[in-house]
């Protein structure tokens, strides 16, 4: 139930943090104004706060494990939302990512 939890911790902390960059992005390249922007700084909040929910303690694992999951969400938030279409290369680089967060993250530890 852990490994559970803390994937979907992640997925939720991906949505938050990549929806918060994507609306700044938005806001400022998209000129679509301050609250496009506002929304974003909120969204990021979000995902640091989510991010502190995790169950292992260590914050430099956590960040770290969640670069993997930030690179891959970001792919699949380019597919979904902008129409990016990956290469292979990308999606390649995107499986060695999440499984760099499944040794980080879930790796059997002593103590």
């Amino acid at each position: 139930m852990t490994v559970v939890r803390s994937i979907v911790l992640f997925v939720v902390a991906a949505l938050a943090e990549i929806g918060g960059a994507w609306l700044i992005w938005q806001g400022v390249r998209e000129h679509r104004g301050l609250l496009w922007m506002g929304a974003g700084v909120v969204a990021l909040g979000i995902y640091g706060f989510v991010a502190t929910l995790q169950p292992d303690a260590s914050f430099g694992r956590i960040l770290a494990a969640y670069g993997g999951v930030f690179v891959a969400g970001s792919l699949l938030w380019g597919v979904v939302v902008d129409g990016f279409r990956p290469d292979r290369w990308d999606v390649l680089g995107a499986l060695v990512c999440l499984v760099g967060v499944a040794v980080i993250m879930y790796a059997p530890r002593e103590g």
